[in-house]
């Protein structure tokens, strides 16, 4: 009787005790791939008459054990089975189906860890049944109290055990998942029990740490079964049902053609579902920057050449003196660009090291330390943002190109755009046509570089100018100005179509620029970041177009006042009339010169004020900064510095620019194109002028807007556009109702 219970114990029933589960298959043998059962199914066989009921509540109680017990090695056994990977005997065919079909399985490697320790503790489990037999075999009256006093401590430590292998197979607890449940149950007050599930707690982490070397030493993603919390995007989009072809037009937008570059900016995401509750979302970010780092540091683009000084050195920049040294520097070249030996170089194999052994240490400690695995993860993340910015920063120049960028794209190359902006102004006086307007646009783009660019610049060969096509959408800021009378007869009078396949005269407003990136500064200059300049650029642009315009159209009536003063003024008669003229025409200059004010300081105060403070910061930023994240944010601060405070995010103050910019241009093409300017619509201009340049003071003064830190020198821009309290003269008389206006210029030339 007492070695049937002891075999019972290991699993193994016969006559006397019995598995209920058993006798109700069809064969009375259990599958290996049957679940685990959810009751307790070990009993005595219902005939013995022979038991008292005493002893039959005793031996039921122990043989419990024997079907925990079996119940584990069940669970233990089908998550390692590791047979279907280990065969040799079946062709190549049949194993990659078998691991097809394996993986559909729902196959885990946390499991199989878990499934490890859970061997571990019923190793110790057989000992001590093994230990109780020989103590049965040693009494000369063996007694049922010796089983019970062998294994009592089982009792606490098995019955917690099954019921969690049931509540995994039951919920399908996977990855980190498995991770957090384990942690929960760790903390419980049975001291033998608390340290299993710690035990068991430590070989999922194991898992976890080998997927964390993989992916921080090496950049790999090694996650067969999806239980890491670092996924790749392609399985987030599947989970939540994105199209192949919606991944596609995300990369196509990206505009990059290296494959650690689609990988860092779409090719990785963070999974909450496996990421466990105790790893803050902080250190997960950090986790997947580390990998993402190494992803690019150890697979450099193959035309990568580094920017430093000894590359320069190797490679002259001068064509003429290269071919002198062809043969002497090919070997060294060749060297530099090796995308293995660069890849080496950009994270020395002592940086590897010396993460592997922070890893090594956390990984080798019995007891998981939040502290400690969150500073690990965060000396992981500094070393390698350390290295990426060495990359961007050293070999790639950042600065230089944030330099080009702010020459080109926020005008400080002043000279150029005003060259550009004189040779094309004939042109632009023209709506732009759909086929020919980025072309016709080329050739004075072209003659402003031979101007005003050095051939020292070697940045300027990576900027190109582009119109948008008939199919892009314009704003409707800049499509709803109605048209003058002036502009429609000069329209028409030139013969030139003003159907819908043209692009109105606004549509010059859509000229922007492209600046090509190489790797790796893709990384630091994504979509975003240039669409942010671009929009900055058209803004300034079409600012830096309506502010030469009023210099121009007062050279361009200055000239004609002086030549007809010089050829009448032996005639008295028709010196008079040039006179009169001059009075005729003197209102028109005062409501220019309040244009050209308004202009002229809103001008100064984006280019001096905004752009030039914001630059300086940045450079400061960038030169006391050593860490990628850092600059990159540094970076997003200074982009949004520059739209917040030239007003491009705020509606209404943005759209009464655009309206005083139009009515500026409107004013400017009226007075030049027409001996007798039409004095109706000029008044028009005028008093819409005068109620918007109005409208953008009172808002630009209110407390919101002057009083806010978003905008830190708007009070010098109203100090100098309010000097004599004129502006807040008028903005008073609009918002009371009082009848104060500015002179239109029909009150004025009576």
């Amino acid at each position: 009787m007492l070695h049937e219970i002891l075999l019972a114990l290991l699993g193994y029933t016969g006559d006397l005790i019995i598995d209920e589960r058993e006798q109700r298959t069809s064969l009375g043998i259990l599958s290996p791939d049957a679940p685990v059962s959810d009751e307790r199914t070990f009993k005595l066989a219902p005939d013995l008459s022979f038991i008292q009921p005493s002893d039959r509540d005793v031996i039921e109680r122990i043989v419990t054990l024997g079907f925990y017990y079996r119940e584990l090695d069940r669970f233990a056994t089908k998550s390692r089975n590791l047979s279907w990977v280990r065969s040799g005997n079946i062709c190549p065919l049949s194993r990659t189906e078998e691991i097809a079909r394996r993986k559909n399985e729902n196959q885990s490697v946390y499991r199989r860890a878990i499934a490890n320790a859970i061997v571990e503790i019923l190793s110790v489990y057989k000992s001590a049944v093994l230990h109780v037999e020989q103590k049965l075999l040693a009494e000369s009256v063996p007694i049922l109290a010796t089983i019970t006093q062998g294994l009592n401590k089982f009792f606490v430590i098995l019955p917690p055990l099954y019921e969690l292998i049931l509540e995994i197979e039951r919920e399908d607890i996977r990855g980190g998942q498995l991770l957090n449940l384990l942690h929960k149950r760790c903390h419980c007050g049975v001291p033998e029990l608390q340290a299993c599930l710690q035990r068991l707690l430590w070989h999922g982490h194991q898992v976890m740490y080998n997927q964390l070397a993989s992916w921080m030493i090496y950049g790999i993603l090694q996650d067969p079964y999806g239980e890491f919390f670092i996924r790749r995007q392609e399985d987030r989009d599947a989970e939540h049902g994105s199209s192949y072809s919606d991944t596609l037009g995300k990369l196509e937008r990206l505009s990059v053609d290296n494959s650690s570059l689609t990988d860092w900016h779409l090719g990785f995401h963070i999974s909450l579902n496996m990421l466990p509750e105790y790893v803050h979302m902080r250190v997960a970010e950090s986790i997947l920057f580390a990998g993402k780092a190494v992803r690019v540091l150890r697979n450099p683009c193959p035309g990568f050449q580094s920017q430093d000084s000894v590359y320069n050195q190797l490679v002259p920049r001068q064509s003429q003196r290269m071919q002198g040294y062809t043969s002497q520097f090919s070997n060294q070249k060749d060297a530099l660009l090796d995308p293995e030996l660069i890849g080496k170089e950009l994270l020395p194999q002592s940086e590897a090291d010396k993460i592997e052994a922070m890893l090594r240490d956390l990984k080798e400690s019995s007891e998981f330390h939040k502290r400690s695995f969150e500073c690990a993860m965060d000396s992981i993340r500094a070393i390698a943002a350390s290295h990426l910015w060495q990359l961007v920063v050293v070999r790639a120049d950042l600065n230089g190109h944030l330099k080009a960028l702010k020459d080109y794209f926020l005008l400080a190359k002043g000279d150029f755009f005003q060259c550009l902006l004189e040779e094309s102004r004939q042109l632009m006086r023209l709506p732009p046509r759909q086929s020919t307007a980025e072309a016709d646009l080329m050739v004075p783009f072209q003659l402003a570089a031979v101007k005003t660019i050095s051939d020292e610049d070697k940045y300027f060969s990576r900027v190109s100018l582009r119109m948008p096509s008939i199919g892009v959408t314009v704003k409707s800021s800049q499509v709803d100005l109605p048209k003058s009378k002036a502009y429609t007869e000069r329209i028409s009078g030139s013969g030139l179509s003003t159907t819908p396949s043209e692009i109105s005269l606004d549509g010059w407003d859509g000229i922007t620029l492209e600046y090509s990136i190489d790797w790796p500064l893709q990384l630091f200059f994504t979509q975003e970041v240039l669409s942010k300049y671009r929009q900055v650029f058209q803004y300034l642009l079409r600012l830096k177009r309506t502010q030469m315009e009023l210099e121009k159209s007062w050279a361009s009536a200055m000239h004609q006042d002086h030549t007809n003063f010089a050829k009448h003024r032996n005639e008295r008669i028709k010196g008079l009339a040039s006179q009169q003229r001059r009075q005729h025409f003197r209102p028109m200059w005062r409501v220019r010169e309040h244009m050209a004010f308004l202009i002229r300081n809103l001008q100064f105060y984006i280019q001096v004020d905004v752009i030039e403070s914001q630059w300086n910061v940045l450079q400061t930023r960038i030169r006391d900064s050593h860490d990628f994240t850092e600059l990159v944010n540094f970076h997003q601060e200074y982009l949004s510095a520059l739209i917040s405070q030239s007003f491009l995010d705020i509606g209404s103050v943005s759209r009464i620019l655009d309206s005083i910019m139009k009515l500026c241009l409107q004013f400017c093409w009226s007075i030049e194109n027409h001996e007798t300017p039409n004095m109706a619509e000029l008044d028009h201009i005028t008093e819409e002028f005068n109620k918007k340049s109005n409208s953008l003071y009172t808002i630009l003064r209110s407390s919101r807007l002057a009083g806010s830190q978003r905008a830190p020198f708007l009070r010098r821009f109203l100090l100098r556009l309010n000097f004599n309290s004129f502006f807040e003269a008028t903005a008073k008389g609009v918002v009371l109702n009082v009848v104060r206006p500015r002179p239109s210029l029909s009150a004025l030339h009576e």
